[in-house]
């Protein structure tokens, strides 16, 4: 980690908690949108202020964005083009209590965007590119967990005991018994939901 990240005012904004209606939200969310807006950390996005109201921005996205751009924002319940890099949230270990896993302590630093965008023509074609803060200040995600993201990782004994963790599966087709309907599927939705 370097000073110009430590400095980084994405660095110091705090870690954002869902009200109720937020995390029924995400729960209803189906399982690979889930999965999708976890690793990219936008769970929990911390919006910059901005010079433009919910309900204008509201307003552009439905009457100016291309619907290609509309129909992925949809899919998540905070959006997905709106949010950049400094403004993700917590990372998918820390949500689930695993910050001696947080993804920023694994990677040593934060997740630096490389402040290049693209301009396209009315069929979604990139036909330019442009260089979003020329004057060079970093995007950057840095989990918004209080966690230490630096400094000796966690020994096993800090770790949660083995008894909270889901046994492995038997190995084999016939151990694992016939399948019924998706169970599969509610097992790790099941397992996702003590994420919030």
């Amino acid at each position: 980690m370097t000073e110009k990240h430590t400095g980084h005012p994405a660095a110091g904004r705090p870690q954002r908690t869902l009200t109720l209606e937020e995390v029924a939200l995400v729960r209803s969310m189906p399982l690979l949108t889930l999965q999708g807006a976890l690793i990219m950390g936008i769970v929990d996005p911390v919006p910059s202020p901005s010079p433009m109201s919910e309900s204008e921005g509201a307003w552009v996205r439905q009457h100016v964005w291309p619907e290609r751009y509309q129909a992925i924002e949809a899919k998540y319940p905070h959006g997905f083009y709106r949010w950049t890099h400094c403004q993700r949230g917590s990372c998918w270990n820390c949500l689930n209590n695993r910050c001696d896993l947080c993804i920023h302590r694994q990677r040593g630093g934060p997740d630096v965007d490389d402040n290049i965008d693209w301009v396209e023509d009315t069929r979604g074609r990139a036909v330019a590119k442009f260089i979003v803060r020329p004057e060079g200040t970093s995007c950057v995600w840095w989990c918004r967990c209080p966690c230490a993201k630096t400094g000796p990782t966690a020994t096993e004994s800090d770790a949660p005991a083995e008894q909270s963790r889901p046994a492995p599966p038997p190995d084999g087709p016939a151990a694992r018994g016939p399948r019924r309907g998706n169970r599969l599927a509610t097992a790790v939705d099941e397992a996702q939901g003590s994420l919030f």
